[in-house]
């Protein structure tokens, strides 16, 4: 039960959704969330975390960069249901759409994203 309440918690935020939004595009380091969804890396880096404790997320080293993805293989059997209905209600809506345009255009910009690591 707790993992169902865990669940649902992460996907009560606007901007946890938005970042599973860029999520369900391509994998993104800390700094290309900030760029994609105009907020602080502070924030980027406590709702990535959140995501990936109720454990929707998994994260890849490359290098200096720490990369934060869905994780397709990893989740529990019920998770794939959760995703599509967010992408499902998330469809036409302009804020996530505006994200999705300024994902296209982030950057990895230096090593300071590195510092977000999970081990």
């Amino acid at each position: 039960m707790r993992d169902v309440v865990k669940a649902f918690k992460a996907l009560s935020d606007e901007t946890r959704l938005r970042i599973l939004n860029i999520l369900l595009e391509r994998e993104c380091c800390v700094c290309e969330v900030m760029q994609a969804l105009a907020i602080s890396q502070t924030s980027a880096s406590r709702n990535l975390s959140a995501l990936y404790d109720a454990g929707f997320l998994k994260l890849r080293k490359d290098g200096l960069w720490s990369l934060y993805s869905i994780d397709q293989e990893g989740m529990k059997e019920y998770f794939p249901d959760l995703i599509k209905s967010v992408r499902k209600a998330l469809e036409g809506n302009e804020v996530v759409t505006v994200d999705r345009e300024r994902l296209k255009k982030a950057a990895r910009v230096g090593p300071g994203c590195a510092r977000q690591q999970r081990k």
